[in-house]
């Protein structure tokens, strides 16, 4: 599987996720919930990942998935613990980090970090996360789409 992971351009001019992503500032991303969610026990070593900037319609990056950490049921403590102990991977801001606190977390590490240019064009459709698990990067690409479904983003 491959998967397209939206990334925020919140804050100051060189605060973007997928700035630091691409000058290897930052090396690994995390999703939280209060329960499983996707990429949740979705993503493994050795897939691909997309990235493309929130607002935008440009998969710009790819790189391919180094490590996985899934975690349930955290408390405060380790919660905190998770985000210390992987800080220079995740170069999360304070914003950031309260996003992202919550009791489930997947962290996903990445290395091999390709900028695509030029950008492939994403097929935004209606009811998309922030982060898809397709066949084929063509599947959403302008051109090449098809209609998404759940179907691969379903626990089982």
């Amino acid at each position: 599987m491959v998967h397209l992971v939206y990334c925020d351009n919140a804050g100051k001019k060189g605060e973007h996720v997928l700035d630091k992503i691409i000058t290897g500032e930052k090396t690994m991303v995390v999703r939280g919930a209060a329960g499983r969610k996707i990429p949740h026990s979705r993503v493994f070593e050795g897939e691909i990942l997309y990235f493309m900037e929130k607002g935008t319609a440009d998969i710009s990056a790819k790189a391919i998935v180094k490590s996985v950490q899934n975690y349930v049921k955290l408390t405060e403590d380790e919660i905190n613990q998770t985000f210390a102990d992987n800080q220079e991977k995740l170069a999360l801001t304070d914003k950031q980090r309260t996003r992202w606190h919550k009791k489930c977390l997947c962290l996903v590490e990445f290395a091999q970090v390709e900028k695509i240019e030029p950008a492939l064009a994403f097929d935004h459709q209606g009811n998309m996360d922030d982060w898809l698990i397709i066949e084929k990067i063509e599947d959403i690409v302008v051109g090449t789409s098809i209609p998404y479904n759940y179907e691969k983003s379903r626990f089982s």
